[in-house]
């Protein structure tokens, strides 16, 4: 029989500071020793110096829901009607939020009105991947896609459609294969694919993982040096990594039901960063806030987006 390692993550914001509603997206500054993350439903970008515990926050104008940092500076944003290039202002607090200004990049032919970006990520070459989905996650139609937004600030077609709710986007350490997943309760699978680095084509897509066999839903991801594969079980508390050929072998556990994406972060990139959804009954004191644990492994470095903002 084999075993799984069990690991437990401790909360990371105080008790004085308010959850987010939907903690998504946790994205690493280096030069910055900073992490940035979002609160979808508030429309907020958030950020905390783990070393100061200084936390900042700053108004869209718009749900916003992954990011990512530009090469050459500046931030890019999924919001609710397209890619948005994000001037951050002076900082505010999670009560009294700075301001923004914003510029729209790039937008899709949504399928249907009240749909948005999702889950989104840089390849290692630098281009930006992003999901669609309806709002209302209830209704369950697979309406969302999959799509590419290169270096020259081009929107690709759809690349995977029929999708109900985008997430778990990563790529291997040689970037030669892409993870994807869909965390509706109705599908709960993380796919992977062949990914040519030249070109930025998904091709070969196949099973990688059926969270039906595991537990909770598959949810936001990352990678370790080592090529594992470390996915969110949200409605399960737990964040699951899985090796490259799809073993199950470590786990961590957390006080808080819905985890919903992480990231590598800290010195040596040797913490996992956790956010976390509230739920709408039966919160805990735990849900919605930020964990982090240091798993024994180091994260991968996350490319910027190569594109100009």
């Amino acid at each position: 029989m084999s075993t799984v390692t069990t690991l437990r993550a401790e909360r990371v914001t105080a008790a004085g500071n308010l959850p987010a509603i939907v903690g998504e997206s946790p994205v690493w500054h280096a030069s910055e020793g900073a992490l940035y993350w979002v609160d979808i439903p508030r429309k907020k970008i958030l950020r905390l110096h783990p070393g100061s515990g200084e936390r900042a926050a700053w108004e869209m104008p718009e749900r916003v829901a992954c990011l990512a940092f530009g090469q050459s500076g500046g931030l890019l944003a999924g919001m609710e009607s397209g890619l948005f290039s994000v001037t951050l202002a002076a900082p505010g607090t999670f009560e009294a939020p700075g301001a923004a200004q914003v510029r729209r990049l790039a937008a899709p032919l949504f399928a249907l009105p009240n749909m948005r970006f999702n889950d989104g990520r840089c390849d290692r070459q630098g281009r930006f991947w992003a999901g669609t989905m309806l709002q209302d996650m209830a209704v369950g139609q697979p309406v969302g896609a999959l799509f590419r937004f290169d270096a020259a600030g081009r929107l690709s077609a759809p690349v995977v459609d029929e999708l109900i709710v985008q997430n778990g986007l990563a790529w291997s350490p040689d970037g030669r294969t892409m993870y994807l997943s869909d965390s509706h309760p109705s599908r709960r699978i993380i796919w992977t694919f062949d990914y040519d680095t030249h070109t930025g084509e998904a091709r070969a897509r196949r099973v990688f993982a059926d969270l039906h066999q595991y537990v909770g839903r598959p949810d936001g991801a990352a990678m370790d040096v080592d090529g594992g594969y470390w996915i969110c079980a949200n409605d399960a508390g737990r964040v699951l990594r899985f090796t490259p050929e799809g073993k199950l072998d470590r786990q961590i556990e957390l006080p808080a039901v819905k985890p919903a994406m992480c990231a590598f972060g800290g010195a040596g990139l040797d913490t996992l960063f956790i956010t976390t959804i509230r739920p709408d009954a039966g919160a805990t004191e735990h849900d919605g806030h930020l964990f982090a644990v240091r798993p024994g492994v180091n994260g991968c470095v996350e490319a910027g987006y190569a594109g100009a903002l």
